[in-house]
């Protein structure tokens, strides 16, 4: 404490105890609430560390009578104890209060755009304009200042495991990473254009080449995407490293043993997933798909999708009849051991799934050997008793069943598990269940673009190497790529590089990259490549993902101090601006905007 006394204040607001009764003490802080008992006022005093009742008596509760909430003052006065039966158990400094006897108001504060201490449902622009008074909201606030530990602690960790921190240029060269890039104009070099980067990715690599070995970094990334709730628009930051001499299950060791460390440092929930080695389970992309529908998910659940297309191979139920003939195939969801909720909730899933996929949905329900359902009439009792058999659903549960093509259906049907899951209260809330998803395609077909591009990393190291990208269809090609992936989100993304540089010119031939343009593009790693490059491996963390699962949150604008607003905007600082005429001639830059932009 002793470095933060100033004239200003003795003691902070979360100290004081009964044992400091009869002590003359300075506090200083926002007024918090305000309570007028019968002329006395009664003000609970907040600063950064937390709360103290101050009351006020005569010519001075009458000052402070006439004070708004969140106004900045400095009291002093005698610590006494409060009455029997008055104390707050929900506060440290709850058994006691400071008689004030002096008062000096340091800023006085106007009206409020919303309510500080409580949850007004003030919406969100608002509180973005203003989001310097959101901060002081405890929640907030706590959120904050976990983020900051978390940092601490990151660094902590990676130190201890022989990792050495680096930064990495902001000002850097545009390359294709898979998003769009946020561009910088030159102003000593007319019509050139510097882009913020997206990630370290070529430079952690040529630390590598430079024989660093490890290095990490607490990284800002910034990517010109839309926002989501688990993504902020713009900019985020990673937790990025890279490694010499490794394979892909070094990584993986290094990468448990530091979120397991990290994970149980700022909470007591298990950490889940494991496998009887120890180990987080490690899951084919393709397999992933298969048995959850998407490549995030979340182990907490127990569901899972079951292909059941052989059970109606001979059925005569004329929907599947046709939707197998045409290369379909047909999948279940199973609810083990629950009582079948109300016919309502069953319509009700029904008919969000149609709506929002096209695509059909039924059901059947078992309760010993009586069942029920949609599909109860249109299918024979030993393609249900089968059906039921291979699902192992003994006396009672639930089946869903839907079919069409795997790759349309099986993400709605993974959408589908989780809102049964939670539906169902199936999902174990307190516990942190960690998965690695390997094996993703190094390729993919881009329907938009109507031509091949890269699956994810256009940096990994392709498996089979130069003779698969030779010989192999590319999209039966796979990456040495990997996700972390926790609790239903994709935690961190890494791979074992790509070090040759004539796979680098075959890799990106196949998406329609020529030699010329790889050059102009990844110049400097291709030049390193040249002059003895150890085989690495590296992987990336979402910082703010982290910190927003930690604190319990949904979105992860909860846990960045200014985050922008869901279109990109910043209604603080009123960012993104028009610039002076001065500064476009500067740049060499000359607007034409559509019609309908006004500026």
């Amino acid at each position: 404490m002793s470095n933060l006394v100033s004239k200003y204040r003795s003691q902070l607001c979360n100290e004081l105890r009964k044992e400091h009764a009869g002590q003359r003490v300075t506090l200083s802080g926002w007024v918090s609430r305000k309570r007028d008992h019968g002329g006395v006022i009664f003000i609970d005093l907040r600063d950064h560390y937390g709360v103290t009742q101050v009351v006020l008596h005569g010519d001075l509760g009458a000052q402070a009578d006439q004070l708004r909430i969140e106004s900045v003052i400095q009291v002093a006065g005698e610590v006494t104890v409060r009455g029997e039966g008055l104390a707050n158990p929900k506060l440290p400094t709850g058994e006691v209060e400071v008689q004030a006897d002096e008062m000096e108001v340091h800023s006085a504060a106007e009206v409020l755009p919303f309510l500080v201490v409580e949850d007004d449902n003030a919406p969100e622009a608002i509180r973005l304009e203003s989001r310097f008074l959101e901060l002081r909201r405890e929640k907030l606030h706590n959120n904050i200042l976990v983020r900051s530990k978390v940092n601490s602690a990151i660094r902590r960790i990676m130190e201890k495991e022989g990792f050495t921190e680096f930064q990495t240029p902001i000002l850097t060269s545009s390359s294709p990473e898979g998003a769009r890039d946020f561009i910088v104009p030159s102003r000593l070099h007319p019509g050139k254009f510097y882009a913020l980067p997206q990630a370290p990715q070529q430079f952690k690599q040529l630390l590598m080449v430079a024989g660093f070995d490890r290095y990490f970094q607490i990284a800002p990334c910034f990517r010109d995407e839309d926002s989501r709730a688990d993504r902020s628009p713009g900019e985020f930051y990673q937790l990025d490293m890279e490694l010499s001499f490794v394979e892909q299950d070094d990584v993986f060791v290094l990468n448990e043993r530091v979120m397991t460390t990290l994970m149980s440092e700022f909470s007591d929930y298990p950490i889940t997933g494991r496998g009887e080695d120890g180990r987080f389970n490690q899951i084919p992309y393709y397999e992933s798909m298969a048995r959850f529908g998407t490549d995030k998910p979340d182990l907490r659940n127990p569901l899972e999708i079951s292909e059941v297309s052989e059970v109606f191979s001979k059925t005569d139920f004329r929907v599947f009849q046709n939707l197998l003939a045409g290369g379909g195939q047909i999948f279940s969801i199973a609810v083990k051991d629950v009582d079948a909720p109300a016919r309502k909730y069953f319509d009700g899933l029904i008919k969000e799934f149609t709506d929002t996929t096209g695509l059909g949905l039924g059901y059947l329900a078992f309760d010993g050997e009586e069942y029920k359902g949609s599909f109860k009439k249109l299918l024979r009792p030993d393609e249900v008793a089968d059906l039921r058999a291979r699902l192992g659903l003994e006396a009672k549960g639930l089946v869903f069943i839907a079919g069409g093509n795997p790759k349309e259906l099986l993400p709605h049907l993974g959408k589908l598990r989780t809102k049964i899951g939670w539906d169902m209260e199936l999902v174990d809330e307190k516990s942190w269940a960690f998965c690695w998803i390997t094996d993703f395609p190094f390729y993919e077909f881009d329907e938009e673009k109507g031509q091949l591009d890269f699956g994810h990393n256009p940096f990994s190291m392709p498996s089979g190497g130069l003779e698969a990208l030779r010989n192999e269809d590319p999209e039966s090609i796979k990456a040495n790529q990997y996700d972390m992936v926790l609790n239903g989100y994709e935690l961190a993304s890494g791979a074992i590089r790509n070090h040759s540089a004539e796979i680098m010119y075959e890799a990106f031939a196949k998406v329609g990259y020529d030699a010329a343009v790889v050059e102009e593009k990844f110049g400097a790693l291709l030049k390193a490549f040249k002059y003895g490059v150890p085989p690495h491996g590296g992987i990336a963390f979402g910082i703010d993902r982290i910190v927003m699962l930690l604190c319990g949150e949904e979105a992860i604008r909860d846990v960045m101090a200014f985050p922008l607003a869901q279109n990109g905007e910043d209604l603080l600082m009123g960012a993104p601006s028009t610039v002076f005429d001065q500064q476009l001639k500067d740049t060499h830059i000359q607007l034409n905007l559509p019609e309908e932009v006004e500026v």
